[in-house]
């Protein structure tokens, strides 16, 4: 029995009047009219009484509006849930990230996107300073928190924070007493920085913009944050992080002095253009809904107190 032939009943059943169910239904009533014979031929029953004034239910007709009613909802229902599971994405999101990700936004991002998106896997690789990419250049990352600016093409991002600069420094350096630092005072010093090929991202961290052609000195390469702070806190080099470094890679031994007068780094979702797999958008949507709902927490990122 078509469907179209019950709603059409149903429609009928509301009106009781054939001349205005026809125009609810986009068909005339010589057709309607049809229509209801078929279905009470088909049923063996009479489902309307009718005279040329009036049309009212059968009392068959009306246990049978109870039942269509409960059966097209039904049926409603079933195709909804089919269209909902077909648009449902699954499967495995590959997400990279740098030492601290995105700080204290990491937690409810993930969290978040895990409850939008349940049937989504999302596979968590940490990546060292050899990689800032954070998997995006190999191709091990499907999408990626990274901190710019970094020398890959091709690179689609969208912005969560901008961190202010700090320098670290020994304990008994020199420069470690001072309340700020400025990219002229620390030049000359020997500083860590990570071993990657990426020459757009190191010219970054060794302020090379701020050098005026002059080559940087005692270059010590490192491949983690943890042995970046271990050198300076050893005396052997000074380095350029970030304010969070204070909070998620503390050490005793290591003086941290704000930088002033160089562009802070920005922490961004990142994936390779034209490599956007399923669920990389909704990675990123989800990533700045955070970001504007927490905006206490991207105030204090973006401006720690001292």
């Amino acid at each position: 029995m078509a469907t179209q032939k019950l709603r059409n009943f149903v429609v009928v059943a509301e009106e009781l009047n054939l001349s205005r169910a026809a125009p609810r239904l986009f068909v005339t009533q010589q057709a309607l009219s049809k229509q209801l014979r078929d279905l009470e031929e088909s049923l063996g029953v009479r489902l309307f009484d009718r005279s040329t004034r009036s049309m009212a239910l059968t009392s068959a007709g009306e246990a049978f509006l109870a039942s269509v009613r409960e059966a097209l909802a039904a049926l409603d229902a079933g195709v909804a849930a089919a269209r909902s599971a077909s648009r449902r994405l699954s499967g495995t999101v590959r997400l990279g990230f740098p030492m601290g990700g995105a700080l204290e936004l990491t937690t409810p991002i993930l969290a978040a996107f895990s409850a939008q998106y349940p049937d989504i896997r999302l596979e968590l690789r940490e990546t060292g300073l050899d990689d800032p990419s954070a998997g995006l250049a190999d191709g091990s990352s499907d999408v990626a928190i990274v901190r710019l600016p970094l020398g890959l093409p091709d690179l689609d991002w969208v912005p969560l924070f901008v961190e202010p600069l700090v320098v670290a420094l020994p304990p008994h350096h020199r420069l470690a007493d001072r309340t700020s630092l400025t990219a002229q005072d620390v030049i000359d010093e020997p500083l860590a920085v990570g071993r990657t090929t990426d020459t757009v991202w190191r010219r970054y961290w060794t302020l090379d913009d701020q050098r005026g052609g002059r080559p940087p000195k005692g270059l010590r390469e490192t491949t983690t944050p943890t042995e970046e702070l271990q050198l300076v806190a050893a005396g052997l080099a000074c380095s350029i992080t970030v304010a969070g470094a204070q909070r998620h890679t503390p050490l005793a031994d290591v003086r941290y002095v704000p930088l002033t007068g160089v562009p802070g780094s920005t922490v961004a979702v990142a994936w390779r253009r034209g490599l956007r797999g399923p669920g990389v958008e909704q990675f990123a949507t989800v990533a700045q809904q955070v970001r504007d709902r927490e905006s206490m927490i991207v105030r204090t990122l973006e401006a720690p107190p001292a």
